[in-house]
């Protein structure tokens, strides 16, 4: 993620703790997510001047700086569960937002700084039980996600979305009165996802890409002007992965 000057980039990485590149899940637990040991770091886009702003050795990643440059929201294992916290640039002041059992995660700030969109899933019963057990193994299952809205101190968390299967990879729109995220709600069981629009409080849900593939982790650029996601559509191989970039046109 690009610093608001350019002149630094943040980042997760494992390189501290595993050298080499993670082996897949095991596919006998059907689709999973690996919860490798990420922290997170700092750099020039040319690699030098390497910072570490973090050193729990767990899952630390999903970082997105604020607009006034100051602060860094992220998803951390640190406390045993895949949640939100904040801190500044440098690493100092860390604060922990969420604290409900379940995977809170995909934090993103408001164009003004003063909302966090983010994705969570909270089970109970014997689906909390099935996801601790798979979080000590270092895996989350994705399935079920939905999109959460609070203030940049945690406060007034909410659920925005209903729509079950998998809603993520929320971000805004440069006016800061839409959300626009991934969904396979109308094919929950599919990796068809596609780009919507909704409304703060849920409402006006609005379907952007119709593409029978995976299109995901949407983002506008500063002027408003351009729209880039990243899909699987026109792959040369099957999962196989590019970004797309197209005008935008409110």
């Amino acid at each position: 993620f690009f610093f608001a000057n350019d002149q630094r980039i943040l980042f997760g990485s494992s390189h501290a703790e595993q050298r080499d590149c993670p082996p897949k899940p095991d596919p006998s637990k059907g689709y999973v997510w690996r919860l490798d040991p990420y922290d997170m770091y700092t750099a020039r886009p040319d690699g030098s001047e390497l910072r570490r702003l973090t050193s729990y050795g767990v899952y630390t990643a999903e970082g997105v700086v604020s607009p006034d440059g100051r602060k860094v929201v992220f998803t951390s294992l640190k406390d045993g569960d895949l949640d939100i916290y904040t801190m500044n640039v440098d690493g100092s002041d860390l604060r922990k937002l969420t604290s409900t059992p379940g995977y809170d995660g995909g934090p993103w700030w408001s164009p003004d700084g003063t909302k966090i969109v983010y994705r969570a899933w909270h089970p109970v019963g014997d689906s909390l039980v099935a996801y601790r057990e798979l979080l000590a193994q270092r895996l989350v299952r994705p399935n079920k996600m939905e999109l959460w809205l609070m203030n940049a101190d945690g406060s007034d968390q909410h659920q925005i979305t209903h729509l079950g299967g998998a809603n993520f990879g929320p971000s805004w729109t440069p006016d800061g009165r839409r959300l626009i995220f991934s969904s396979n709600y109308k094919q929950p069981r599919s990796g068809n996802f596609d780009l919507f629009l909704v409304n703060l409080d849920g409402t006006g849900l609005e379907q952007v890409t119709t593409h029978e593939s995976f299109d995901g982790f949407p983002m506008f650029s500063p002027d408003g002007r351009k729209l880039v996601w990243a899909s699987n559509r026109h792959d040369a191989k099957p999962g196989e992965t590019n970004l797309f970039i197209a005008d935008w046109v409110p």
